[in-house]
């Protein structure tokens, strides 16, 4: 009988200590008690991405605060992360060398992290008469010489009608990236459009005007498919099977986030950064409306974060 009752008494504690196994080893291990804030700013284009990765981690971690402010890539690598204010960047571009020469005067070393592959898309009201358009044709309208005025000054097909233009300010990625694509120099542009750095207002006035015209990262276009229409670009869709594939060209590429190495010593930081990456090939950035990276490109995102937590620590 004392046999039967050590026995019982030993698979009671071993059913004890596996339940707290699995507590420890499963989402149950943080229990939510990760607290803290972590600081993000930067480009609209990264912001959904960033904002739906954000809203999973709170669901776990309810008591950690991560505002985002969406002010463009240069604008909060400007503004707030090269002087400390915020622990990571989002980047429609890469950082620049003088912007890492200025943070790390900060003490801020910046770690780059790809999250995603977008594709700049051209968008339109649902009524306009264009349906493609080349990129010598975008040039022609963006360009900041003698830029046309007129769609029908473009191509004597197109109606005869001012362009209503809109997009990113110059604190923008995107405007950085399209004009050197585009124009063929980053920053030259025309300066006579509706700047913003909040593409749903890009939105909103494409759906207002029929002669209207504008860019901005892809996910935006893909939410709001059924209220503006995408131009192809030298007849080529803008999707994510075609920013996947590389044949959505010159307007494909890569997104990122950048990290303050020395803000890695916040445990919330590094458990939101680790949440991050691991969701960078999963179908949570299709769903936003981007193209996942490989699993070995998150492999090796996670892996130099690893190493750089423990340089820190």
């Amino acid at each position: 009988m004392k046999i039967f009752e050590s026995t019982k008494k030993l698979l009671i504690l071993t059913a004890a200590l596996f339940t707290v196994s699995i507590l420890f080893s499963c989402g149950g291990k943080k229990s939510g008690k990760l607290s803290g804030i972590v600081e993000i700013a930067g480009s609209s284009t990264v912001y959904p991405v960033t904002a739906a990765v954000a809203e999973e981690f709170s669901k776990i971690y309810p008591d950690v605060k991560i505002p985002i402010r969406s002010t463009g890539t240069g604008g909060g690598f400007k503004n707030f992360f090269i002087p400390g204010k915020t622990d990571i960047n989002d980047a429609s571009r890469r950082i620049k060398s003088k912007e890492i020469d200025e943070a790390r005067k900060n003490g801020i070393e910046p770690l780059e992290f790809q999250v995603a592959i977008d594709g700049i898309t051209v968008v339109v009201n649902k009524s306009c008469p264009v349906d493609n358009i080349t990129v010598s044709q975008l040039r022609k309208i963006w360009q900041p010489k003698n830029p046309a005025a007129k769609w029908n000054q473009v191509d004597r097909s197109w109606p005869v009608e001012k362009f209503e233009l809109y997009g990113p300010t110059s604190a923008s990625g995107t405007f950085d990236y399209f004009t050197k694509k585009i124009v063929g120099e980053e920053g030259s542009s025309r300066s006579d459009y509706q700047k913003t750095e909040q593409d749903n207002t890009i939105v909103q006035a494409i759906m207002g005007s029929k002669f209207a015209l504008g860019y901005f990262g892809m996910a935006y276009y893909l939410e709001n498919k059924e209220k503006i229409k995408a131009l192809k670009v030298d007849g080529v869709e803008p999707s994510i099977e075609n920013a996947k594939s590389g044949k959505y060209k010159p307007l494909s590429r890569p997104i990122f986030i950048y990290v303050s190495k020395r803000a890695l010593k916040k445990p919330a930081l590094r458990e939101f950064v680790r949440f991050y990456l691991k969701q960078t090939d999963t179908a949570l950035i299709q769903d936003v409306g981007y193209v996942p990276v490989t699993k070995d490109i998150m492999e090796k995102n996670l892996e130099k974060l690893e190493r750089a937590i423990k340089e820190i620590l």
